[in-house]
């Protein structure tokens, strides 16, 4: 990432999540520069980040580089991208992190810019750990895409996916571990008041996810021979109701995203 300068147009969360990726892997670009309307945000990225550049209320700084992150929820994206759009060189490319805005509709905000990325990103970047799709206009040669998802893969896995389907991952994968960190934490506490160190725990969990996982998807048993695989479920009872609730939580917030 040395040779290309970064732009980031909002520096909340994701951005945060995506800049600690870099540094924990060594890959902070020299050159990032991150525009907010909120100088609280900018000055907690800067001492986090001391070799960033901040650009207060100004977008256009971030909009001049090479790679343009638009970090901003879906309402706020209109407007930034009609400010931004006389600002752009011909061959940066727009990185849209957001649901919901097609890339066809990026590029109708932009004036017919082209070079327009998608991505569904995850939390577990900030690990390395991302399971982040993306979606790529049609102008990119695959030596492009490569060039892109060399650098992008430092935060995870990065596959190439249909547009339409960026949505579901917005439910599955984006959201995903909100689902499951309130339950991991409260196991966490009852495990040391169990009298396991916190190692122990730690340890124990993780295997217990990466197994679960792999027995789910590679035991090439049905769900309900992997579910009898342990014989006592002591959540048994809540069962319906938690399925309940994904269905109609996450149902409601997916048809939201795709209208």
């Amino acid at each position: 990432m040395t040779h290309n300068t970064i732009g980031f147009i909002g520096g909340g969360r994701v951005t945060r999540i995506i800049l600690e990726g870099f540094k924990r892997k060594s890959k902070l670009p020299e050159q990032i520069i991150v525009s907010d309307t909120n100088i609280e945000v900018l000055n907690g990225l800067k001492e986090k980040f001391p070799g960033i550049r901040v650009s207060p209320n100004d977008n256009k700084k971030p909009a001049s580089a090479s790679i343009v992150f638009v970090a901003l929820h879906p309402p706020a994206i209109s407007g930034v991208l009609g400010e931004i759009k006389g600002c752009l060189k011909a061959d940066a490319t727009i990185i849209s992190l957001a649901p919901k805005i097609s890339i066809t509709k990026v590029s109708e905000l932009l004036g017919g810019f082209q070079r327009i990325v998608r991505i569904i990103p995850n939390a577990p970047s900030v690990v390395n750990a991302g399971y982040n799709p993306v979606a790529f206009s049609r102008v990119f040669t695959e030596k492009e895409k490569d060039q892109l998802n060399n650098i992008l893969s430092v935060l995870g896995e990065c596959p190439e996916v249909a547009e339409e389907k960026l949505e579901a991952y917005a439910i599955l994968t984006a959201m995903g571990p909100t689902y499951l960190w309130f339950q991991l934490y409260e196991l966490q506490e009852i495990g040391k008041s169990f009298g396991l160190t916190s190692d122990e725990v730690a340890y124990g969990i993780s295997g217990m996810v990466q197994g679960t996982a792999k027995s789910l998807f590679e035991s090439g048993l049905s769900s309900s021979e992997v579910m009898d695989l342990v014989p006592v479920r002591p959540l048994g009872d809540e069962e319906e109701n938690i399925r309940n609730i994904y269905r109609t939580k996450l149902e409601g917030l997916y048809k939201k995203l795709k209208e």
